[in-house]
């Protein structure tokens, strides 16, 4: 009898567990696309001029403190929900991929190593992607691969400012999210 509470008192915390990070996905994909949508200069240059936003900080926060799940998620929906419903649909499934892996990155670096340097290795190798990831979808979307090149210094303000702040908030934030997990 004893074993048969146990069991179900494990499958209930199971599902509790789920339910948690389901809803902190959701948080952070609802803060990504916000954060995109409504914090967000378009450029002025290069063939499609690109956008710089905040939906970045989110995104990253979410992978550092809650791991590549969370990251995954909250990168490739967020954003590519942005881009459907902003008009820029035909992006979608570049940014879903590109932004997904960015995330997933960030937080398999982040979910073994921790710390300062750790955040910056695992958020440089999101640019990295970002920055290869929109030079091929924008050279399949625009069909030439010199009209990309000039998305890439938007690409860097975008990422770069979304590091420097994360950075700064980061370590906070991960006293503050050990507290709740």
């Amino acid at each position: 009898m004893n074993n048969t509470y146990t069991t179900k008192k494990q499958s209930k915390t199971s599902s509790s567990e789920q339910i948690k990070q389901m809803v902190i996905a959701a948080v952070f994909i609802a803060l990504t696309y916000v954060f995109t949508a409504f914090v967000n200069v378009r450029l002025p240059f290069g063939g499609n001029g690109g956008l710089i936003h905040l939906g970045n900080i989110p995104l990253f926060i979410g992978a550092i403190l809650f791991g590549r799940k969370t990251g995954a998620l909250a990168g490739g929906i967020g954003m590519a929900m942005f881009d459907v419903l902003s008009g820029w649909t035909l992006w979608a499934p570049f940014t879903l991929i590109t932004v997904g892996l960015m995330g997933y990155v960030v937080g398999a670096v982040t979910e073994k190593k921790h710390g300062f340097v750790w955040n910056l290795t695992a958020m440089l190798m999101a640019l990295g992607i970002k920055i290869i990831g929109y030079y091929i979808a924008e050279g399949i979307i625009a069909g030439n691969w010199i009209v990309p090149v000039y998305s890439i210094p938007g690409n860097i303000i975008q990422v770069g400012t979304a590091i420097v702040v994360v950075l700064l908030v980061a370590g906070q934030l991960e006293k503050a999210a050990r507290k709740l997990v």
